[in-house]
């Protein structure tokens, strides 16, 4: 059992990025498949599908890589954490490195990336930052 799911599958996709796996398996929920389809959506992974391994339900986590095998991905944080959550106003919703990178905001609306949290007006829990 994790307390903390969310950050067990960014460090998940952290360490195989760090190695050079294709694709990594991360067990399966709603919120789990939305930050990937975002993060797919953003262009730091390269596509999600969903299989059973074991009886259980998992997402295949396909990572991608630039040129010489070169990560996209350079940094994954957890903002908002189960002891400390971080929550923001449409008007300041955080910009990663001057717009280079992605923050994923929870909104009452969904998932939404920074850019269109800010385009919409719509603040919420800022889940992480990648760049």
């Amino acid at each position: 059992m994790h307390s903390d799911p969310i950050a067990d599958m960014l460090n998940r996709i952290r360490n195989a990025v760090a190695v050079g796996h294709a694709h990594v398996d991360v067990p399966a929920s709603k919120f789990k498949r939305a930050l990937a389809k975002l993060l797919t959506d953003e262009g730091y992974l390269a596509g999600v599908e969903e299989v059973e391994v074991d009886g259980h339900p998992t997402l295949r986590i396909a990572l991608k890589y630039g040129p010489k095998r070169t990560p996209i991905i350079h940094e994954m944080t957890r903002v908002s954490k189960p002891g400390r959550r971080a929550y923001t106003k449409s008007k300041h919703v955080p910009v990663v490195r001057g717009g280079l990178g992605v923050a994923v905001v929870s909104t009452s609306r969904g998932l939404m990336a920074d850019r269109d949290a800010r385009r919409q007006g719509v603040g919420g829990e800022v889940v992480c930052e990648v760049w």
